[in-house]
């Protein structure tokens, strides 16, 4: 887990104090995404590491387009030097093309950051779209009402979370039926 504990380390040190709250939720899918270890085998550290890193990019620290897929993969890569595919996770990750298109940064996602894996992009999803803002488990569609009601109707985070909701829920289907014991509830 050489990779998952300086993400850990870092993700601590640009979200503790700051932003306590997305430290919670960090730290609940880092949880979830270790929880998943045995389905992944060799890349298990990369999913813990870019489950540490995912949220990053909301850190008043590094902020700069406003879209923290995009922000936080930039420095990754820029400043830390980071692993290709785990900048490309952070970059992607929970179905981020939605959101970058409601932004203006489509071109510059795919431009800058190619996508990772399908196995690995839907095992972050899974984890970011089960774990709710203060670290616990919510099932997806419990998960996607509450960014719905935090951000409300009209914000463009609400509306690409509406546009990206099939995605996201293929995701999360597609892990829990690796997982023999979870429930699956995608009813949106």
């Amino acid at each position: 887990m050489e990779h998952a504990s300086w993400a850990r380390d870092l993700a601590r040190q640009l979200l503790e104090r700051p932003l306590p709250r997305r430290w919670a939720h960090t730290q609940g899918v880092a949880g979830r995404a270790e929880s998943l270890a045995p389905l992944l085998a060799g890349e298990a550290d990369l999913l813990a590491a870019a489950a540490w890193l995912h949220d990053i990019g909301y850190s008043p620290e590094i902020v700069d387009t406003g879209f923290h897929s995009l922000d936080g993969a930039r420095y990754l890569r820029d400043v830390q030097g980071a692993d290709e595919r785990l900048c490309r996770l952070v970059a992607h990750h929970s179905c981020a093309t939605y959101e970058a298109t409601e932004r203006g940064l489509h071109d510059t996602l795919v431009a800058e950051f190619d996508p990772e894996r399908p196995e690995l992009a839907e095992a972050l999803t899974y984890c970011d779209m089960t774990t709710g803002p203060d670290g616990i488990h919510l099932d997806v569609g419990d998960r996607l009402a509450e960014i719905h009601s935090r951000y409300g109707p009209e914000h463009l985070v609400s509306r690409s979370i509406s546009a990206a909701t099939p995605c996201i829920t293929s995701a999360v289907r597609a892990i829990e039926s690796a997982l023999p014991d979870v429930r699956t509830d995608v009813s949106g």
